[in-house]
């Protein structure tokens, strides 16, 4: 018998986040997100260091799923954000920006971890409060009877990724296909409980950007069918198409039986048997004026021509991915056996045949317009992947907009206005709430500026070329400064319009930089309705993802500035 090693005690670390190598750790990563954030962020390529995959990008989804973190308080953090992308797929870059300035921030302060809890949770009340009450400056209504704030909300998403490679006219196009493919979604006929559709995206690589289209319906990629020859389909008396859609294989394979055994007659053929199984199944769908048969998976190739011999047009290799779609589309249900009944079929309008670029496919065209096909171009393989990745992520922003019809306002502004409003509220807060808090009014205002500064870092991170970061006393949006600029300019000559767009340099604003530096209080709140229309090209950001992310940032720190202990196994 082999020698067993002793087994070795778990390795505790006291404090752990008073150590030089979390520090490292921190700033580390923050420094990468930082260097990621807005739409001149600066691209990191990611792979395994033996070869492989190589992802260009900015996208916080991407950078945190793929870059390796050994340290676990720093894989709390990372863990949080990559919850809050799975739900919102925005902000993922603002929320882990935030969480990591405020444990920065925080733990600089000195302070007793329970009280700079206590103290932030209050703050996140005070702001959640703000942001959600009508007196808001930084929040923007959206009206869904004009397509000015949709187009807002989608552009601001694809021009935050430089990986995308995109000029102004194909952000403008782009932008108006996204928005016309949820558009489609919507239902036509509003319920009680109406669903939104789905958007599939059909990759096309190595063709311009401007190629991009939206069709409705599904598209579904085949080789099979030439475009000179016409299409038969059997139709019905209404003049539709009737569908049928298995999830199964039907290429006459012989089934797994991994244990047990079969016993066989003489003479006997398990695959013809199973073959006019499936020759049975073509019967009976020719027999219910089927018209169309999709298979998730590969169709007998003599099925297939018994199929067409009968004007049934069979197709196969859907994948698991439309097979969703498909069933809302046309309103069928998926077959998981040998057999299929009436009750499971569906119906189409009409089916044709399109070519775009070298491919061909079936073009599955609905009754009602709920499910609609994106054909995404671009360059490369790379700029394809980063733009599918974001205009999966405009969709969202708008289904969630659709649910809350509010945005709030972007580069930068959302932030440095919280962070003047938050210093104003805090100067004026009674006696009797620190009381509760069970604080004193200065530990609260060394929260309260900590709290701030870190807000003041998420917009700062917008600016990558050395230029100088403001904000004005009057509204409290942020306003860059281009860069070679010294600091003692005159401000108000530098700087035409703020980070949203939405003010414009047209009266005397006092100005004060964003290096970390204590300001005064802002002493007027910004206007209620906005100064300028939103058709203006006004920055917006997802009024649910953002409130989320600031959340999950505050929550996050607080959960790991309450950490003592670290309890690590060593075998």
């Amino acid at each position: 018998m082999s020698r067993l090693e002793a087994k070795k005690p778990p390795l505790f670390i006291s404090d752990p986040l008073t150590k030089d190598i979390f520090s490292q750790s921190l700033s580390l990563l923050s420094g990468i997100l930082k260097s990621c954030y807005g739409p001149a962020g600066r691209l990191k390529q990611l792979h395994n260091g033996v070869g492989g995959y190589v992802c260009t990008t900015s996208q916080s989804s991407a950078i945190l799923s793929r870059l390796s973190v050994s340290h676990p308080v720093l894989s709390v953090l990372t863990a949080s954000v990559q919850n809050h992308v799975s739900r919102f797929s925005d902000c993922g870059l603002f929320t882990a920006i935030l969480c990591c300035s405020l444990i920065e921030n925080f733990k600089s302060l000195n302070m007793p971890s329970c009280t700079v809890i206590k103290i932030s949770k209050h703050l996140l009340s005070l702001c959640m409060d703000y942001l959600k009450s009508e007196a808001c400056g930084c929040r923007v209504p959206v009206d869904f009877n004009s397509l000015e704030s949709l187009l807002c909300l989608v552009r601001n998403v694809l021009t935050s990724k430089p990986a995308c490679m995109l000029n102004k006219t194909e952000v403008d196009h782009l932008t108006m296909l996204v928005v016309k493919a949820f558009l489609f979604t919507v239902p036509c006929h509003i319920e009680a409980n109406a669903v939104l559709g789905k958007c599939v995206i059909v990759p096309v690589k190595g063709r311009r950007v401007l190629d991009s289209t939206v069709l409705p319906g599904i598209l579904i990629e085949t080789p099979e069918f030439p475009l000179a020859k016409p299409l038969i389909v059997r139709r019905t008396c209404s003049n539709t198409i009737k569908v049928a859609l298995f999830c199964m294989s039907m290429s006459g394979d012989c089934f797994n039986l991994e244990e047990g055994t079969v016993i066989v007659h003489h003479g006997v053929s398990l695959e013809m048997s199973e073959l006019n199984r499936l020759l049975d199944i073509g019967k009976q769908l020719v027999n219910d004026e089927v018209g169309l048969v999709v298979c998730q998976k590969v169709i007998h190739p003599s099925l297939k021509q018994y199929l067409k011999e009968n004007c049934v047009m069979p197709v196969d290799r859907a994948g698991l991915s439309l097979m969703e779609p498909l069933s809302r589309m046309t309103g069928s249900k998926p077959v998981a056996s040998i057999q299929s009944s009436p009750g499971c079929y569906g119906s189409l309008e009409d089916v044709r045949i399109e070519s775009f670029a070298s491919k061909r496919f079936v073009h599955l065209i609905p009754k009602d317009n709920i499910v609609c096909s994106l054909i995404l171009c671009n360059r490369n393989e790379t700029a394809w992947d980063e733009l599918k990745r974001v205009c999966e992520t405009a969709e969202h922003v708008l289904q969630l907009t659709v649910r809350e019809p509010l945005a709030l306002l972007g580069g930068g502004c959302t932030e440095t206005h919280l962070a003047s409003y938050i210093r104003h509220k805090s100067c004026s807060l009674s006696t009797s709430t620190f009381k509760d808090i069970d604080c004193s009014r200065t530990h609260y205002q060394l929260v309260a500026d900590g709290f701030c500064r870190s807000l003041e870092t998420v917009a700062c991170s917008l600016s990558h070329d050395d230029g100088e970061i403001l904000t004005d006393t009057v509204y409290g949006h942020c306003w860059v400064v281009p860069s070679g600029f010294p600091s003692v300019s005159n401000w108000s000559d530098l700087v035409s319009k703020c980070g949203c767009g939405i003010n414009g340099n047209t009266e005397n604003l006092n100005w004060r930089l964003l290096q970390g530096q204590l300001g005064p209080p802002v002493t007027q709140e910004c206007p209620k309705e906005p100064s300028v229309k939103v058709a203006d090209f006004v920055t917006l950001d997802c009024f649910a993802a953002k409130c989320s992310g600031l959340q999950v940032a505050l929550e996050t720190a607080n959960l790991i500035l309450d950490i003592s202990y670290i309890i690590e196994d060593q075998n």
